[in-house]
């Protein structure tokens, strides 16, 4: 338990039987009556995001929310599987968890796993991302104008938007939050 003066951004709150991460918070002091505290929660698991206010003071339970460094093993029916690098204990992600981020894993890629009660909450990977074009259309002859996109199939199947000279077999970086292609990747 902690109190509402406590709160600080990225706590994890336990509240209305789900599990609250704290983006803002503003302790107000109002010339008339007593103080409080606005805060502006996100749902862990649905992404939900709501507006909530305390009374100074008021007495939260906070919530134990373990982050660890993983690595990314393979796909196992509908699950995928994460090695934790300091243990190499083994976690079982569920697809549904993952949601967007499965569209972006290389094998052996890096991520980091928010775990509560031995469950993962979800999956967080790095901003952006290296991935390779599998397929993509041939641009044509005058193409090279700034603007024009086509869409790209990436070596992980995802499908994002590309500029039209890209072509097949390219390296390129990818932003993994909204799958926005950021640039080519120049070989060394």
């Amino acid at each position: 338990m902690a109190s509402t003066n406590d709160l600080k951004n990225g706590m994890v709150l336990s509240l209305d039987n789900g599990l609250w991460s704290v983006i803002e918070f503003q302790h107000v002091k109002p010339g008339k009556g007593g103080a409080f505290v606005r805060t502006t929660l996100k749902n862990v698991l649905t992404g939900k995001v709501v507006d909530k206010t305390f009374n100074a003071g008021t007495k939260v339970e906070v919530a134990t929310v373990d982050k660890r460094d993983m690595s990314y093993l393979y796909k196992e029916g509908s699950d995928y599987v994460f090695m934790d690098s300091s243990d190499f204990e083994q976690v079982y992600v569920p697809e549904a968890t993952l949601g967007g981020v499965k569209d972006y894993l290389l094998e052996n890629m890096g991520a980091m796993v928010a775990m509560h009660d031995g469950a993962p909450l979800y999956v967080e990977l790095p901003a952006s991302v290296e991935l390779v074009v599998a397929h993509t259309d041939p641009g044509l002859q005058g193409d090279r104008s700034t603007g024009g996109t086509k869409p790209a199939t990436l070596e992980t199947g995802a499908e994002i938007q590309v500029p039209l000279f890209l072509t097949t077999g390219e390296k390129i970086k990818v932003d993994t939050r909204d799958g926005r292609y950021l640039g080519r990747v120049s070989e060394k």
